[in-house]
């Protein structure tokens, strides 16, 4: 990644052009910053003769930010902002999470694993503020204005974003135990032609399913019953008994363990799937991105 690296010493430059358009007057940004006017002056027009533009216009009564100015004091203050937050999210004291976080999940693993954390932060932590939605489908974090992503599978671009791996999950074909009684146990992938499926559905298409084959794991296309885009109605639907589904088996576990669902075909069961926590670069000194991810790292190694 390019970029246009700034004098140092044009950095109190900044500085002082972000107090004097926060100002009505330089006489006042001096006064703020503890220096003389000319000092000020001197400063602004040294930062206009490098930028090439006039960022404010002048008056003996006061200052006003030209067009070109204000462009640029937007661009100052979140850098600032930026600078500030990694600088509290350093050190010791720094942990404490606050602020608004917005965090995009999966559905059922959303529901089921990440949400009652964040809740348990929440609860914790009355200054962080939770902004949480539920989406199967990829999302920008940048132009969606999200600070967290969780996503399962492999993360193609991580152009602006960092990306770190939770945890690896089993994947698991699961049918209730009624289904199985009607249907009969699958035992080899051609038994499934003869059974209904449930199926995941994105972007107008039914998802394939991962499966082993020797060594490695190869997608195959089974029978399409029922083609559902929430995982989280995927998991009712086996659970009701009308087909047969892949999962990441932490989605099933619960079910299982009561007994609402058989897991069948573990011979071709394949490689497992990497969950992954997902936040633009420019989040990631925040404490609040930085505790919650920890905190979800450490749950997901229960969830394997």
């Amino acid at each position: 990644m390019a970029f246009h690296m700034i004098p140092a010493d044009s950095f109190q430059g900044v500085i002082t052009f972000v107090m004097a358009a926060r100002s009505t007057s330089f006489t006042e940004a001096a006064e703020r910053l503890g220096v003389s006017k000319s000092a000020v002056g001197k400063a602004i027009a040294r930062l206009e003769e490098r930028l090439g533009t006039q960022l404010f216009h002048r008056t003996t009564r006061r200052i006003s930010l030209t067009a070109d100015g204000d462009a640029y004091f937007a661009a100052c203050t979140s850098a600032l902002e930026e600078i500030g937050s990694a600088e509290s999210g350093l050190g010791p004291g720094g942990r404490e999470p606050s602020g608004r976080l917005r965090v995009d999940m999966p559905v059922a693993f959303g529901r089921r694993v990440v949400a009652p954390l964040l809740f348990e932060i929440a609860n914790k932590y009355p200054a962080l503020q939770l902004n949480v939605t539920f989406s199967d489908h990829l999302v920008d974090p940048i132009e969606e204005g999200i600070d967290l992503l969780v996503r399962f599978g492999e993360i193609k671009d991580t152009s602006g974003l960092v990306a770190r791996r939770l945890a690896r999950q089993r994947w698991a074909i699961c049918a209730a135990p009624d289904y199985l009684a009607r249907f009969g146990t699958p035992h080899s992938l051609e038994d499934l032609q003869s059974h209904h499926c449930v199926v995941g559905y994105r972007r107008g298409q039914p998802l394939s399913w991962r499966v082993g084959n020797g060594a490695q794991s190869v997608r195959y296309t089974p029978p399409v019953s029922h083609q559902i885009g929430d995982g989280e109605a995927m998991i009712l639907a086996t659970v009701a008994g009308v087909g047969l589904c892949q999962m990441p088996r932490c989605l099933f576990r619960d079910d299982i363990e009561a007994g609402r669902l058989v897991e069948v075909l573990a011979d071709f069961e394949p490689e497992p799937v990497e969950v992954h926590a997902v936040w633009p670069k420019v989040s990631h000194l925040r404490p609040k991105v930085r505790y919650v991810v920890d905190e979800l790292v450490k749950v997901c190694e229960h969830w394997q």
